[in-house]
């Protein structure tokens, strides 16, 4: 994964507030997830899987229990508009592609800048428009437009506010505690997994995902997660056309998102966890979908491949 050494990062695209600490009004998320399953001011998306002193991270996508998933076309509802985005030094620091090969904060924002160039051309050519959406690096706890967040919550997706939230720690854990080979390219799936749940929110997908759904094995939650890893393989697919990339990317790199996609799947999370497999709990669906849906839009490069909603997953 060799980032363009002359690609123009924008590093307006990610708002670094962890030199602020816990944000105001921080108060964690009771049992990892503020609503259970389900769509309009439900939990969709989200997968818990426990580590230590159980404690509780979530992969995936985190509504607002006030404002819905959004609607229609483009997300539906109003939006809170947002003042300009604090990068903190990144806009000093994240200037080119060869600023993203040497630190790992630049190198989400050019991940972040390569994603949203593919969706952006995507939406276009379909007649619709694609709304940006800012990555927020955190640490310890957050306050988002879905509520608040601590340092044991990994990755998500906020439709509320259309942000996705990190906290680099997690790719720590992913490796360490759940077997994922790690590298570069595995922070970069995660990072377009959560820009496939805001292609989701502006496109009205989530919405299938209704108030009364319940996990398992075929739930529309484990659809709707499954499309999401189908659309972060369609960006690797069509990475290396956005400019920011110095050559497609290798089988090395596919290996690394292969391997954090096996790692989160429910199956593995559960062995590893409970001891035992339980389909009946399944948000995510399994490592083995997880796998082929990453390669069925990375083999593809067409979101139109990426229908998990019919037929069997």
């Amino acid at each position: 994964m060799q980032f363009d050494d002359d690609a123009q990062l924008d590093p307006s695209q990610v708002e670094d507030v962890r030199a602020s600490g816990p944000q105001p009004g921080w108060g964690g998320m009771p049992g990892g997830c503020m609503l259970p399953i389900g769509g309009r001011g439900g939990c969709g998306g989200c997968l818990l899987f426990v580590v230590a002193a159980a404690a509780l991270f979530l992969f995936g996508v985190i509504p607002s229990p006030f404002s819905g998933q959004g609607g229609g076309p483009q997300g539906g509802g109003r939006q809170p508009s947002a003042p300009p985005a604090p990068t903190g030094n990144l806009a000093a620091r994240c200037r080119t592609g060869a600023d993203a090969d040497q630190s790992e904060d630049c190198r989400v924002v050019g991940t972040v800048n390569s994603i949203q160039s593919y969706w952006r051309q995507a939406f276009q050519e379909r007649g619709r428009t694609y709304r940006p959406a800012r990555t927020v690096l955190f640490s310890n706890a957050v306050s988002t437009g879905c509520g608040a967040a601590d340092a044991a919550v990994g990755p998500f997706y906020c439709p509320a506010d259309r942000k996705v939230y990190l906290d680099l720690s997690f790719f720590n854990t992913l490796q360490r505690d759940f077997g994922a080979e790690g590298g570069p390219f595995a922070q970069a799936y995660v990072v377009a997994h959560e820009y496939g749940h805001h292609v989701q929110n502006l496109l009205g997908t989530m919405n299938r995902v209704g108030p009364d759904s319940r996990p398992g094995a075929g739930s529309p939650s484990v659809r709707l997660e499954l499309q999401a890893d189908c659309y972060a393989g369609v960006w690797a697919h069509n990475a290396v056309k956005t400019g920011f990339f110095r050559e497609p990317f290798s089988q090395t790199d596919i290996d690394q998102a292969l391997s954090a996609a096996a790692a989160v799947g429910d199956d593995s999370i559960q062995r590893r966890t409970q001891g035992r497999v339980t389909p009946d709990a399944f948000t995510h669906g399994t490592s083995r979908q997880r796998e082929s849906w990453f390669t069925v839009g990375y083999d593809s490069g067409d979101p139109k491949r990426c229908d998990t909603f019919s037929g069997g997953i």
